[in-house]
């Protein structure tokens, strides 16, 4: 049986991908191609917003500090409406490009917050009471199956938990 992956391997993870489609949608050359790229990108963040909305913020309440998930929850907000007018653009839209931009800066910022700063998300998570095998354990079985609703187009839209 495959080893657990902890439930920060499992975020990280998903970032590096989210990081890695970005890079690709700057290289595409072609409406196709972005649309394409930037399809996968709403179902891939989609699923991350919703697992981690789901599973691990609740977890996380009351181990760490307050303030962090409730910014997490209204970052998530931001980018969920650029998701919502993404998902069904076309590429030659005015506008475009410009929300794709907007979203990579938004999800490298949260990145940063979550993972990367000295009293992150993650660093208090690791000195939470919280067990985090079993934690990505469970995301990963909700991440399963919302990843086989996208490919089936049956994913529901993004839903605003902080910003009515």
């Amino acid at each position: 049986m495959a080893k657990t992956q902890s439930a920060l391997d499992l975020l990280a993870e998903d970032h590096r991908k989210v990081e890695m489609l970005f890079e690709k949608f700057e290289k595409a050359r072609g409406a196709a191609a972005q649309q394409k790229i930037v399809h996968q990108l709403c179902d891939e963040l989609t699923v991350h917003t919703m697992i981690e909305e789901e599973i691990f913020y609740p977890a996380l309440r009351g181990q760490i500090e307050e303030d962090v998930i409730n910014e997490a929850y209204v970052e998530h907000d931001g980018a969920k409406m650029l998701l919502l007018a993404l998902r069904d653009a076309e590429p030659d839209e005015e506008f475009y490009k410009a929300k794709v931009t907007v979203l990579q800066e938004q999800i490298e910022h949260h990145v940063k917050e979550e993972e990367k700063q000295r009293d992150s998300m993650f660093a208090q998570a690791k000195k939470a009471d919280v067990d985090l095998d079993a934690l990505g354990e469970q995301m990963m079985m909700r991440k399963t199956e919302l990843m086989q609703m996208a490919d089936e187009g049956t994913l529901p839209p993004p839903q605003m938990e902080a910003v009515g």
